[in-house]
């Protein structure tokens, strides 16, 4: 009798922790990335800006929205690489352009009133993303009225489907477009010469163990699939681009482990996915 309640004492501890820190790890509440705890064990920058810009900065605005279980595949959720990828790329903008930026970030939800303070927004790994029918509407009304959307770190055809499943119910209409690396978005700020393939950025751990694979940068797990990077792009009927997707790679992982491996840094962040983030970022808030 004693070993069935002790039993059953374990299995209720060990489930509720287990539901604690799901909830945890979504942050419900969070309204700023530094409201988030880092798990890279590096502290990220901080800086401020003089308060007559408090006001006129750009803001990496992500965006908290629900999850699909699949089954079939695993993905991550909203809460990938937040909050070191959110604040160095912040960091970096303020670093290397013109753009004075917002040191602590925004989480917000494409049904907040506030969204349209924020002219950029970021979707990562939306292989599992499932909208709302309010979401679908606010999202095309935001990209209908000005606002720019980046959408990153999905791997491999299942992870394609559902996201192509989700937002052609914001536009139906559309169709997400191969860009070209002669586009002006790759060249705006930093010229990049590499060829899309040469672009893709892997996971800190898949990086770090190309120098020793044969130079394998894609998820392995997902296939042969993976190994080809796409950058697409939506448009308005006046050919203004309203998203930039970024399809076989991980620029967040780029922004979020510059400071923890010298050659992923070297190899990854610096050359590819801070030019990248940059220039689309630039470019979103120029054009």
């Amino acid at each position: 009798m004693k070993r069935k309640y002790l039993f059953a004492l374990v299995t209720f501890v060990v489930l509720t922790g287990v539901v604690v820190l799901a909830q945890y790890r979504h942050y419900p509440q969070a309204r700023t990335a530094r409201e988030v705890p880092s798990d890279t064990g590096e502290e990220p920058p901080s800086w401020t800006n003089a308060p007559a810009f408090q006001k006129d900065v750009f803001t990496f605005a992500r965006i908290r929205y629900s999850s699909a279980r699949r089954r079939w595949f695993r993905a991550g959720d909203w809460t990938t690489d937040v909050p070191d990828s959110d604040i160095n790329l912040s960091f970096r903008l303020q670093q290397l352009t013109s753009l004075r930026t917002d040191p602590d970030g925004r989480i917000v939800e494409l049904t907040d009133k506030e969204l349209f303070d924020y002219p950029w927004i970021y979707i990562v790994e939306p292989g599992r993303l499932m909208f709302s029918d309010e979401e679908v509407e606010a999202l095309r009304k935001y990209l209908l009225n000005g606002g720019f959307l980046m959408v990153d770190d999905f791997w491999g055809e299942e992870q394609w489907e559902n996201f192509y499943r989700e937002i052609k119910r914001v536009f139906p209409e559309r169709e997400p477009e191969e860009l070209e690396m002669s586009h002006p978005i790759f060249h705006c700020v930093f010229p990049i010469t590499l060829s899309k393939n040469q672009m893709q950025v892997p996971n800190f751990g898949t990086g770090e163990n190309s120098q020793y694979n044969g130079g394998i940068t894609w998820e392995v797990t997902g296939g042969e699939e993976c190994r080809e990077v796409h950058f697409k792009a939506i448009f308005d009927d006046k050919r203004r681009m309203m998203a930039f997707i970024a399809h076989n790679t991980d620029n967040g992982d780029g922004w979020e482990r510059e400071g923890k491996y010298q050659y992923y840094f070297r190899e990854f962040s610096e050359k590819k996915a801070y030019p990248l983030g940059i220039n689309v970022v630039f470019y979103a808030m120029t054009h």
